[in-house]
């Protein structure tokens, strides 16, 4: 798409966003100096993202009169561009417009885009599954029982093939383990499992299809991850550094008082790029901890933004004008500063890798992309640091 084209798809997106705002009552409180009209991008309508970012907006216009404009994005890209363009300030993103962004892998490795530089605000950290979802009738407690079981290969997706890797590795387990199923795409794989096609995919305990399984004939369970199992959880991390061990009661079949020791990572991910303005982003912390009482029962899943919760020690590093603010706060101890320094040495590896690549000539897009693995995981390598995803 041209910037043109862009600009006018951007233009009709954020002011159909802005609409469900404009009722909103007139400023009340407005000393923590936010601009009338912030403008984030997030997942597609309809989604826990987008609901959140909604209910965050309805918060902003309550207590301070602010307009929140919100830009759906149906993958990490679309979300992605128009924070790169400068179009909005923001983004409510995943693990993909951020980790994976930052590492320049799948499809942020193409020539338009490369390693980018990304910044956390706030993680939403929740009690929800992000793991296999297992039908129940084929007797899987651990991930070691799902060996020589049918797992769904999603074509097109090599961040969820990846992330199914890393709940196998836990086990020791690998895609030679077990039987591959191909499916077109996520929802059809999910389908497959309802349908008998396949035993497992990775997903969320709260994805709607997740709930469908539970109430299908063949039921659902997660695997049981063992927090206790270092060596199991060290093989996991290897492949998805992004993944923690939660005690997941939220979703089909989970409750407070039915849970399950399981994988998850944040979701969604606040994030923006490092030449946002400090001041803005200090603006903006502050008030998504002053309404956090306002929005946190707004929207499924929002108590994730609750300060307590926060994972200051995550894969991608924060910025400058957060981290003043959790100082202020006192929840930003030395130990976060130095894993936050050490990330940001990783980009800027990153970003030197990148360029040497780009400073070469290639016959082909597959030309480039192994030149640029190779380079990556080399640099990385160089640095003492660890390439996780060497090709896809």
């Amino acid at each position: 798409m041209n910037r043109t084209g862009l600009a006018t798809c951007l233009a009709a997106a954020l002011t159909a966003g802005s609409l469900a705002y404009a009722p909103g009552a007139a400023a009340q409180d407005n000393t923590v100096g936010l601009p009338s009209t912030l403008a984030w991008s997030a997942y597609d309508v309809g989604s826990a993202g987008y609901n959140q970012a909604v209910a965050i907006g309805n918060a902003f216009k309550q207590k301070y009169g602010v307009n929140l404009r919100i830009l759906p994005g149906k993958n990490d890209i679309s979300r992605n561009l128009p924070l790169r363009e400068g179009k909005v300030e923001f983004s409510a993103n995943g693990v993909g417009g951020s980790y994976m962004a930052q590492e320049g892998i799948y499809e942020f490795g193409a020539k338009q885009w490369g390693p980018q530089p990304v910044r956390a605000l706030m993680l939403n950290v929740v009690d929800l599954a992000l793991t296999a979802v297992v039908a129940g009738d084929i007797g899987v407690k651990t991930p070691a029982d799902l060996k020589g079981k049918r797992a769904a290969w999603i074509i097109g997706a090599p961040a969820l093939n990846q992330n199914l890797s890393a709940i196998l590795a836990f086990a020791g387990l690998g895609w030679d383990d077990v039987q591959k199923v191909e499916f077109g795409g996520y929802g059809s794989a999910l389908d497959g499992v309802i349908n008998g096609q396949a035993d497992m995919v990775f997903a969320s305990s709260i994805a709607g299809k997740s709930y469908a399984l539970a109430k299908s004939p063949r039921g659902i369970v997660y695997p049981d991850m063992d927090p206790a199992d270092k060596e199991g959880w060290a093989r996991v991390q290897a492949i998805g550094p992004f993944f923690y061990p939660i005690k997941a009661g939220e979703g089909a079949d989970l409750s407070k008082t039915n849970t399950v020791n399981s994988s998850a990572y944040p979701y969604p991910i606040l994030m923006t790029y490092a030449d946002q303005k400090t001041d803005l982003v200090k603006k903006v912390m502050t008030a998504m901890i002053d309404t956090f009482d306002m929005y946190k029962d707004a929207a499924p899943g929002n108590t994730g933004w609750n300060l307590d919760v926060q994972k200051f020690d995550w894969v991608v590093p924060f910025h400058e004008g957060a981290i003043e603010v959790l100082k202020e706060k006192g929840v930003w101890t030395d130990a976060h500063q130095a894993n936050n320094d050490q990330l940001l040495k990783r980009q800027q590896v990153l970003a030197d890798a990148w360029k040497d690549v780009m400073s070469r000539q290639h016959a082909d897009d597959k030309t480039f992309q192994d030149d640029w693995m190779k380079t990556r995981a080399k640099a990385l390598s160089d640095a003492g640091m660890d390439a996780v995803v060497q090709s896809w």
